[in-house]
């Protein structure tokens, strides 16, 4: 399987080099050169499978230069601190089918990228007898998940940006308490677009990348949205056993566009009309719903909500889609790109009616995602954290009646205790680990949003490059 850039610059790379690589040297993201497709007769096979062995079913269509049972005994690694053994477990609030992706160490779906992720560098580092300097800009969750996933290992270092005051307490100490030698937190006193973007001007630099061996853990990284491919044929297949329907809907909270991209290749994965409606759902930060509104990708201030992760205004794996909404043109994607970077804008009206042949969307408010939130657990006694109230308003807004929809679960709601308490009017009980942990010391850098400075961090910081 040989990986290209969405920008034409980089083709003909394996997927060792692709993950390593994280952005692509001329700027872009990498993407395989073609999307296997599967057949009914294999998708029965699945049927039944653990986790773990789909995983390794659908990663190994995209890895030809791992072992098997390497790639095995990494897929197993990965999901042995997951404190449910389904890793996914679908339960189920009236009509919804909702996929739990919290249960890993961090309490959110990025584990299931991330364990992998970090499991995945740490195996490639052995072989090649290098070191790593991972960078990173977070919203909220993929932070601690690629601390958590990278944390005490030789031959890495960890630096990762957040936005500062602008996540919740647990997600903050989930990041600023630990406190191991390779761990560097970075609390940017701006957004996390301020964030993203100065991580990807440094990369962009390829001096400064070589030099101090630079790797990303943002879902710029292919192997994060590979490995999120997986849950959405675990559930699939998990709605097929049960219900025996072929078509299944997916709603989405996503704020940058990695989490319902997996779900638009895995629909080109399985055959057809297997992945029905793809619900996109934003909070307040509307972006991705207003291109699908009106055909305009515009950028507008972050607006802080009860829905942190994703209060975000440029989506940074949207390049990935708009590489298959523009027919695999690279040229059309750089022009593009380049003009969202001057102007903030992206006119599609002209792709409009394709992009609404692959999503659905709308924007869920901060107050609807309270109603949301005390209404399933008045209703159901189920607690939704607030993220996945988006994409649970969402879903009864736009599923289509009898087809089947599984809403994804991103986050467990006791990262978000505040706002789920006060929607619920309860006292909401913390797990003991994080009750603890909100009482540990924490070690954070806090500094202005200068890509200069964080620079400055890194190299004072970095493992050498010698």
């Amino acid at each position: 399987m040989e990986y290209i850039s969405t920008r034409g610059g980089v083709t003909g790379i394996s997927f060792s080099e692709a993950v390593m690589m994280g952005l692509a040297e001329d700027g872009g993201l990498l993407l395989p050169r073609a999307i296997p497709r599967v057949d009914h007769d294999t998708v029965e096979r699945w049927r039944g499978f653990s986790y773990q062995e789909l995983a390794f079913e659908v990663m190994s269509r995209f890895i030809d230069d791992i072992p098997a049972p390497d790639l095995k005994a990494l897929i197993t690694d990965s999901y042995a601190s997951f404190n449910d053994p389904a890793v996914a477990p679908m339960v189920h609030a009236g009509e919804l089918h909702i996929l739990e992706l919290f249960h890993g160490p961090t309490l959110a779906f990025k584990d299931i990228a991330l364990q992998f992720l970090g499991n995945l560098f740490a195996y490639l580092l052995t072989k090649s007898g290098d070191q790593l300097n991972i960078i990173g800009a977070t919203s909220g969750d993929t932070g601690s998940a690629a601390i958590h996933g990278v944390r005490g290992r030789e031959r890495i270092n960890i630096f990762i940006l957040h936005p500062h005051g602008r996540i919740s307490t647990v997600q903050e100490k989930q990041m600023t308490t630990v406190t191991d030698a390779n761990v560097f937190n970075i609390g940017i006193q701006g957004t996390f677009d301020e964030a993203q973007a100065i991580v990807k001007t440094i990369f962009s630099d390829t001096d400064f990348k070589h030099h101090y061996r630079l790797g990303a853990i943002n879902s710029i990284n292919w192997a994060r949205v590979l490995a999120q491919i997986v849950y959405y044929i675990y559930a699939y297949l998990h709605i097929r056993t049960h219900e025996q329907d072929r078509t299944v809907g997916f709603a989405v909270p996503t704020g940058n566009f990695g989490d319902i991209f997996a779900g638009y290749l895995a629909r080109k994965l399985l055959p057809e009309g297997a992945i029905g409606s793809l619900i996109l759902a934003t909070n307040e930060n509307d972006i991705l719903a207003r291109l699908i509104e009106d055909g305009h990708y515009s950028r507008r201030p972050v607006v802080a909500t009860s829905s942190p992760s994703m209060d975000i205004q440029a989506a940074s794996n949207f390049e990935r889609y708009l590489y298959y909404l523009f027919d695999k043109e690279p040229q059309r994607v750089a022009g593009a790109m380049a003009d969202f970077a001057q102007t903030g804008v992206l006119d599609l009206r002209d792709q409009l009616d394709h992009i609404r042949r692959d999503f659905i969307g709308c924007a869920v408010s901060s107050d609807e995602v309270s109603q949301t939130i005390a209404h399933y657990y008045r209703t159901y006694g189920y607690v939704l954290d607030p993220h996945t109230a988006i994409g649970v308003r969402a879903g009864q807004q736009l599923s289509g009646k009898g087809t089947p929809l599984v809403c994804l679960a991103t986050a467990h709601p006791a990262k978000f205790f505040d706002t789920v308490e006060t929607a619920i009017d309860t006292r909401f009980e913390l797990p003991s680990s994080l009750a603890a942990m909100l009482d540990m010391p924490s070690r954070c850098e806090v500094m202005e949003a200068k890509m200069e400075d964080v620079k400055a961090f890194v190299a004072k910081h970095a493992l050498s490059s010698s």
